[in-house]
């Protein structure tokens, strides 16, 4: 089976070939193909993948490429992680954003909007390619904003491209940790919003919903990463446990003040620090696994640090500085290619499921997955603070869409200033134009 990794050289793909180097069984993938428009990338990565390998039996081969029409030629699955104008886009993001008093942040705010405006255009040209080279490939989007550019290809490739996050699932992995459950997968999490938006309602254990426990408990619920960082009497008022992106929606002064004060921003930050680890895999003899290792670490353990900052929630546990995408991306393959059935949280086409949105808005909640895709679970409606949140943002991610495919500078315009963090079409065209003016990517916008 034929996996290609779009944005091969991308510095988290070492995590995806770890899994499937777990993967003994029969219909696994035996071939990974790494596109990506960096050769530089490229190398050091099939390096890492390299080292990896050593002395695993029959490990899944590896190829690279620049060539994104041979990448997809015969691909089972396409797993999307690109990130266009790259990590020196996103600082740029979070720059123009913050000097006009507004968060930056690559999915939330109008930094996620200028992520969207220009990576949207490059996500639909390769779903056109797609459709058109490997029919029959199942698309499993990491690319962020994970929720948006899903539903952009979805267009284009209907249910056969499902979106993924690692959020959800470190969430509901956190709750069954603190409540004592013995085997988180066989919790059953209620959770329901879009992708970085939404709330785990219930973590039901042999059908016994056991978050009103969680709740009714001060000292529980205030010990794990969610606790600290919106506070005990906040959650106890929601009657539900945020997703941690809502920090930037609840406490969005907060957030702002902490990035602005910041020695840098993320974007920045993880810039430095990616740049740093491609040139030492370049330059260096030394084992270029171990030198991911060690930047990946730093990554992991400086993640949100404003953020928890800002709450006074302090260091990340140690339990949470390990990965989980690349664990739900392997099991959403298996499910499929084996017709493996499991329960998943993952972004998918509404259907019927929310009725405050429409059939083709794409949402995050459970799925049941099978050799036929990922078919989203009937869920109680939203509480109508939730709603208004919820219904407010795809609004908005609706019309960066419209921007996208028409051109509008208008469009544009209208998407920032109808987004919650913006409080200002002045505002907004003042953001339209800082960033038109340092992303070639926006050239389109007229």
């Amino acid at each position: 089976m034929k996996l290609t990794i779009l944005g091969g050289g991308g510095f988290r793909v070492p995590l995806v070939y770890g899994a499937l180097l777990t993967d003994r069984a029969e219909g696994r993938v035996t071939h990974v193909v790494l596109h990506d428009l960096d050769d530089r990338r490229l190398s050091a990565v099939t390096r890492v993948l390299a080292e990896q390998a050593a002395g695993v039996p029959d490990a899944p081969e590896v190829t690279a490429t620049t060539d994104l029409d041979e990448a997809l030629r015969g691909a089972d699955f396409v797993f999307s992680a690109i990130r266009v104008g790259g990590l020196e886009g996103r600082a740029n993001d979070e720059r123009v954003a913050l000097a006009e008093g507004v968060l930056g942040q690559e999915t939330v705010g109008a930094g996620g909007i200028a992520y969207g405006l220009r990576t949207v255009p490059v996500a639909v040209d390769i779903a056109r390619r797609v459709a058109r080279l490997a029919p029959d490939a199942w698309v499993i989007n990491f690319t962020n904003p994970a929720g948006l550019v899903t539903e952009a290809m979805s267009r284009h490739l209907g249910d056969r491209v499902i979106g993924i996050c690692d959020s959800p699932v470190g969430l509901g992995r956190r709750i069954a940790r603190v409540l004592g459950v013995k085997n988180p997968g066989e919790a059953w999490i209620d959770y329901v919003g879009l992708n970085h938006l939404g709330w785990v309602r219930g973590l039901r254990v042999a059908g016994r919903d056991e978050l009103p426990r969680l709740l009714a408990d001060p000292d529980l619920l205030g010990s794990f990463e969610e606790g600290k960082l919106f506070g005990v009497d906040w959650l106890r008022s929601l009657g539900a446990i945020p997703n941690e992106y809502l920090h930037y929606y609840y406490f969005n002064r907060e957030a702002v003040r902490a990035y602005q004060q910041a020695e840098k921003t993320r974007g920045a930050f993880l810039a430095d620090q990616q740049a740093r680890f491609y040139r030492d895999v370049e330059r260096s003899d030394a084992s270029a696994l171990e030198i991911w290792d060690r930047t990946r670490a730093e990554r992991e353990a400086t993640y949100m640090s404003e953020n928890r900052e800002t709450a006074g929630a302090g260091e990340r546990d140690a339990d949470d500085l390990s990965g989980g995408y690349e664990k739900v991306a392997l099991a959403l393959m298996r499910a499929i290619a084996r017709d493996e059935r499991t329960t998943l949280i993952l972004n998918v086409r509404n259907q019927n499921t929310l009725s405050a949105l429409d059939s083709e808005a794409v949402i995050e909640v459970p799925c049941l997955v099978d050799a036929n895709g990922a078919h989203p679970v009937a869920v109680a409606p939203l509480p109508d603070h939730a709603t208004g949140l919820v219904c407010s943002v795809k609004a908005v991610e609706r019309e960066v869409l419209a921007a996208a495919e028409s051109g509008s500078r208008t469009t544009a315009v209208k998407a920032f200033a109808l987004h919650p963090l913006v409080d200002s079409v002045g505002v907004a065209r003042r953001l339209v134009d800082g960033y038109s003016s340092v992303h070639p990517g926006l050239a389109y916008l007229r």
